[in-house]
C-alpha cells in the first residue's frame, strides 16, 4: 500500500492560479517586462514536477534508508544520487534559477519559489544540495572579485560543481562572534584556514567533481566578536591557474552526523588544517556577505517547508481515500476513512495550511525580487516577511507531517509506510539556518522595535484594504473571511502595541517574540487565502480548483486565524517571572 500510496503529484494547478490570478495581476509577466507569463512560468513548474517526480522522488526512500557514509575520509552518497545529480545539471535547472548577472538564466522569484517547493516535497535531502549552492551563487554574485567569479562562480551556475556554507563550530552556533577558525594571509595572496566547522550540509559528497565551500574566519588582529569576520571560499580540490582541478585541499572530513531525518543529506564535520581560501569581498566584512546567503537560505526554507508538508498530505489523502475503518456518520457502508468528520478535519487543516504556505512563498519571493530595485517601503517588507516565512511555515509544517501520521493511525508510525519519514525531515527545518527564535528576535529587534512598527503597520493596511474589497462580493465566504481577518488584523493591532510597550523591558519583547512571529504567520497565511477568494469570485466562471479554494479559505479562517487572538494574548503577557 505505502509503494502504491507515494507516488509524487505536483500541484501545477496551484501556481497556475498563483503566477496569473492571485495577487490580481501576472506576477511572472510583471518580473520579466513580458518576456515571460504566468502560462510560461506554469509550464516551467508542470516540466520540474515531471523531471522530479520521476527521477528525484524515487530516490527519496533510498536516500532514507541507505544515507550518506563516510569510507576512507570520502562521503559516498546512496545508488542513484550521482545520475541524478547529473540529470538534474543536464536539464539545466541551477543554471535556470542564477541570476543573469552570475550568467544564469535568471528565473524570476516566484517561479523559483515553485520549483523550491517541488525539489523538496519529491527528495528533501538531495534539494539541500541545489538549496546551499544556489545560495552561495547569489553570496558570490554579489560579493566577489572578478577573478573568484570566473574561478569559483561560473562552474557552480554551471552545476559542475557545488556550494556550501560553513558558519557552525563546536563552541560557536547560533553565537558567530564565537567563531575561531582563523585565516592567515600567505605571501601568494591567499589564506591559510584552520579551525573546524560542524553540522555542514553537503560538506563532502561523491555526486559533483568539486565542492566550494563558503568559510567565515578570523583574521590576525582582527576585532573581536561579528564585527572580526571574514568570508573565504575553499575548493575541496585545489584550482590550478588554467582552472584545472588539482590535488586535495587540505579539509579532512572528520564524520558524517547520524541524524533524525533527511538521511539522504551528508551533514558533515571538516577539519580545516593549513587549507588554501580565498577572500572574498572586505576584510572583516564576512558577515554582510554570508547574510546573502543565509537570507536565500532562510526563504528557501520556506519553499522547503511547504515541499516536505504536500508530501505528507499528499500521501495522507491518498491513504485516507482508500482505507475503510469503521461506520462513517451519515454515510453509506464502505465509505472510506476520509469522510470521517475529524479525518477530513485533519485533511482540510493541512492542505489550508499548505496553500498559505505555498502562496506566502510566492508572494516573498515575487518582494525578493522587487526589493533590488523598489522603493525603501517595498524593501522594508520582503525583508520584513524573510523570518516570518521561514519561521512559520516550518513550524506549521511540522505539524502537518505530525497530523499525516494521525490521519495513518497506527500504520503511520510503522516505517514501511513512509509518511514518517516526512516528519523526521521536517524536524530539523524549524532549527537549521537560524531556529524559530533567531527568526523571531531578527523580526522584533530589526524589524519592528527597531522602527517603532511602521513596516507592519503597512502591512496591515494592505490587509485590511483586502477585506474591504471582500465584503463587495455578495459570497457568504467573502463574508466570513472579511469578518474573521478583520478580527485577526484587530488582534494583531493590539499585539504590536503591546510589544512596543514592552521594549522599555527587552526581555518582555524577546519572551514573547515566537509568539508574535507566529501570529503574524498566521494571519499572512488567513490574507493569502483572502486574496485568493477575491481573485475567485472576480471570475466569471468557477472551477472544482476554485470552488476547493473557497473551502480552505473558509477552513483556514475558521480553524487557524483564530490563532491569532491567543498569541495576542500571549504577547501581552510578556515574560512570566
Amino acid at each position: 500500500m505505502a509503494a502504491a500510496d507515494s507516488a509524487y503529484r505536483p500541484p501545477v494547478e496551484d501556481y497556475a492560479f498563483l503566477f496569473g490570478e492571485a495577487f490580481g495581476l501576472d506576477v511572472v509577466a510583471r518580473a520579466t517586462g513580458r518576456e515571460l507569463t504566468a502560462s510560461d512560468g506554469t509550464e516551467i513548474v508542470a516540466a520540474a514536477g515531471e523531471f522530479a517526480a520521476s527521477v528525484l522522488a524515487p530516490l527519496q526512500t533510498v536516500g532514507d534508508r541507505d544515507g550518506a557514509r563516510l569510507v576512507d575520509g570520502s562521503v559516498h552518497l546512496p545508488d542513484g544520487f550521482a545520475p541524478a545529480y547529473r540529470a538534474f545539471v543536464e536539464a539545466g535547472w541551477i543554471t535556470a534559477e542564477a541570476p543573469v548577472s552570475a550568467g544564469g538564466d535568471g528565473l524570476p522569484g516566484a517561479i523559483r519559489a515553485g520549483l523550491g517547493e517541488i525539489w523538496n516535497a519529491s527528495n528533501a535531502a538531495f534539494a539541500l544540495c541545489w538549496l546551499l549552492t544556489s545560495g552561495q551563487i547569489h553570496a558570490l554574485d554579489a560579493t566577489a572579485s572578478d577573478d573568484l567569479r570566473e574561478r569559483f562562480l561560473t562552474k557552480l551556475v554551471s552545476g559542475e560543481w557545488t556550494g556550501t556554507m560553513n558558519l557552525t563550530e563546536p563552541d560557536a552556533g547560533t553565537d558567530l562572534g564565537a567563531i575561531r577558525t582563523t585565516a592567515t594571509p600567505r605571501e601568494d595572496g591567499t589564506w591559510s584556514i584552520r579551525g573546524q566547522k560542524i553540522f555542514i550540509t553537503w560538506g563532502d559528497h561523491d555526486v559533483a567533481e568539486n565542492i566550494v565551500h563558503l568559510v567565515l574566519a578570523r583574521t590576525p588582529n582582527a576585532p573581536e566578536g561579528a564585527k572580526g569576520l571574514s568570508l573565504f571560499v575553499a575548493p575541496k580540490f585545489l584550482i590550478g591557474d588554467d582552472g584545472s582541478i588539482g590535488e586535495r585541499n587540505a579539509i579532512t572530513t572528520l564524520a558524517v552526523e547520524h541524524k533524525l531525518g533527511i538521511h539522504g543529506s551528508p551533514t558533515c564535520a571538516l577539519a580545516y588544517e593549513d587549507a588554501t581560501g580565498h577572500l572574498v569581498g572586505e576584510l572583516h566584512g564576512g558577515l554582510a556577505g554570508m547574510f546573502v546567503m543565509m537570507n536565500s537560505a532562510r526563504a528557501g526554507m520556506g519553499f522547503q517547508a511547504t515541499g516536505i508538508a504536500d508530501r505528507a498530505y499528499q500521501q495522507a489523502a491518498a491513504y485516507a481515500a482508500q482505507r475503510t475503518q469503521g461506520a462513517v456518520l451519515e454515510r453509506s457502508a464502505g465509505t472510506t476513512i476520509a469522510e470521517h468528520p475529524d479525518v477530513r478535519r485533519l485533511l482540510l487543516s493541512m492542505s489550508s495550511k499548505i496553500f498559505a504556505m505555498r502562496a506566502l512563498g510566492v508572494y516573498v519571493a515575487d518582494l525578493l525580487d522587487r526589493a533590488a530595485s523598489a522603493d525603501a517601503a517595498t524593501t522594508a517588507l520582503a525583508e520584513f516577511f524573510v523570518p516570518i516565512l521561514k519561521g512559520w511555515a516550518t513550524e506549521d509544517a511540522l505539524q502537518v507531517t505530525s497530523d499525516a501520521i494521525q490521519v495513518y493511525g497506527g500504520m503511520g508510525f510503522i516505517e514501511e509506510t513512509g509518511v514518517a519519514q516526512h516528519y523526521r525531515d521536517a524536524r530539523i527545518m524549524t532549527i537549521y539556518e537560524g531556529t524559530t527564535a533567531i527568526q523571531s528576535n531578527d523580526l522584533v529587534g530589526r524589524k519592528v522595535l527597531r522602527n517603532r512598527a511602521e513596516t507592519v503597520d503597512a502591512l496591515l493596511t494592505r490587509i485590511t484594504e483586502t477585506t474591504e474589497r471582500l465584503r463587495e462580493h455578495a459570497h457568504p465566504v467573502a463574508t466570513r473571511t472579511a469578518d474573521r481577518l478583520t478580527r485577526a488584523v484587530d488582534a494583531a493591532r493590539r499585539a504590536t502595541a503591546d510589544l512596543l510597550g514592552h521594549g522599555a523591558s527587552p526581555r518582555d519583547a524577546y519572551a514573547v517574540s515566537v509568539p508574535y512571529l507566529m501570529l503574524l504567520g498566521t494571519l499572512s497565511g488567513g490574507w493569502m487565502h483572502a486574496l485568493a477568494v477575491e481573485a475567485v469570485l472576480s471570475k466569471g466562471e468557477m472551477s472544482a480548483g476554485d470552488a476547493e479554494r473557497l473551502t480552505m479559505a473558509d477552513f483556514y479562517g475558521a480553524h487557524h486565524l483564530p490563532r491569532a487572538y491567543a498569541l495576542a494574548d500571549t504577547v501581552a503577557a510578556g515574560e512570566i517571572a
